[in-house]
């Protein structure tokens, strides 16, 4: 093993922690759901915050601490300062699982130490654009608009939950489609047509239109629930004849492409769901079990997480830049996570028992990521050369 391996790349011990948070806190939601524990807070809170803060954070930042300082043409950031904010997420995550089960004030400093994580992480992204000399920096800005974006969503949940201010739903939203969507989308218009040898003319508007239609839905929301479908089916339009233009090489034999394709035209897919779900509850009050976030988040978000994250954790481990059949597997298995959660939602709404469908979904979640990390966590930790 060689000495120090795990933490000589910012994205080995961010997506090691990540895809282990994955693992554990949705067995504890499942089991919370169907009241066989019970937390200090309620089963839909941690649900959000440890999806939001403990998955998809660290993933992130593993990613975007390692790739940002390219995109700048800057130096790689420190090791004691990424193994810092590592440190901080690590501490929130054991602290945050602790005070679900312990005490509501253990829940309080944990969601504090990841706050003060995320917020070191944003003043190192911050000070990393401020020092760049690229002359464009386009990409940078909105990578950058996002993180302090999340960081505020991170900042309302914090002070709902430390104040009782009742603001949580507004931090979520705020956390899924001005952080979460935001980032992905963001790194996403950048790199998948350059991956895919796509020569395609950047509209520099496309992200300030994006982001006031995220906003939007989130205003519409407020103004009463489910009035969101407006901004839903604009957004589906527009960035479905977006991603057309971009002439996407699919299908595409090869795999690594294939899933960030696919991860894209989700997208329109799943605005189109939301504007149909929520205009569907706004008429006849079926309920879809947040169907609109969920295809979000899972058909692109989760998606292009797994995509990128292999080809990040082969790429920067020396091994080759190609899918076996073990890769191939995991990435149809990221499809199958999406159509069972999506199975979920509609049977919920047609009015049938969808517990089973719910512990089916949960069980194919865990096996995607516990089959992920018997693969790579000895790539990620000690710099196995795959066969």
């Amino acid at each position: 093993m060689k000495e120090n391996y795990f933490f000589s790349q910012p994205h080995q011990p961010f997506f090691v922690l990540a895809f282990t948070n994955a693992i554990i806190t949705m067995l504890l939601f499942m089991l919370s759901y169907k009241g066989v524990l019970t937390l200090t807070i309620s089963p839909s809170s941690f649900h959000a915050y440890s999806l939001i803060f403990l998955l998809f954070s660290p993933a992130f930042l593993g990613f975007i601490l390692t790739t940002f300082p390219r995109f700048s043409n800057t130096s790689p950031i420190e090791k004691s300062q990424y193994i810092s904010i590592f440190g901080f997420f690590l501490l929130g995550s054991l602290l945050f699982i602790l005070g679900a089960f312990v005490s509501v004030i253990i829940y309080k400093i944990a969601i504090v130490v990841t706050f003060i994580g995320q917020a070191w992480a944003v003043k190192i992204l911050a000070d990393i654009f401020k020092n760049s000399q690229m002359s464009d920096k386009h990409d940078t800005l909105w990578i950058l608009i996002s993180m302090i974006l999340g960081l505020l969503s991170h900042l309302i949940f914090d002070l709902s939950e430390l104040f009782g201010l009742g603001l949580q739903t507004i931090a979520i939203e705020m956390g899924i489609y001005l952080y979460l969507f935001l980032v992905a989308f963001s790194v996403a218009q950048r790199m998948v047509p350059f991956f895919s040898h796509c020569m395609v003319e950047r509209k520099e508007h496309l992200l300030k239109i994006v982001i006031a239609l995220l906003s939007l839905h989130i205003i519409l929301d407020i103004i009463h629930p489910n009035l969101s479908f407006i901004s839903d089916f604009i957004l589906a339009f527009i960035i479905g004849k977006e991603i057309l233009r971009w002439n996407l090489p699919f299908p595409n034999p090869n795999p690594l492409l294939w899933i960030l394709h696919i991860s894209l035209f989700w997208i329109p897919v799943a605005f189109l769901f939301a504007g149909m779900s929520n205009l569907t509850t706004l008429i006849s009050g079926t309920a879809f079990l947040f169907l609109d976030i969920h295809i979000l988040m899972l058909g692109f978000v989760f998606t292009i997480l797994i995509g990128f994250g292999t080809r990040v954790t082969l790429g920067h481990s020396g091994n080759r830049m190609q899918a076996d059949k073990w890769v191939k597997n995991l990435f149809i298995w990221t499809q199958v996570v999406i159509v069972m959660r999506l199975l979920t939602s509609l049977v919920s709404a047609w009015g049938y028992n969808y517990m089973i469908l719910f512990d089916i979904s949960i069980t194919v979640w865990l096996l995607m990521f516990i089959l992920w990390a018997i693969r790579y966590f000895a790539v990620l930790i000690q710099g196995k050369k795959l066969l």
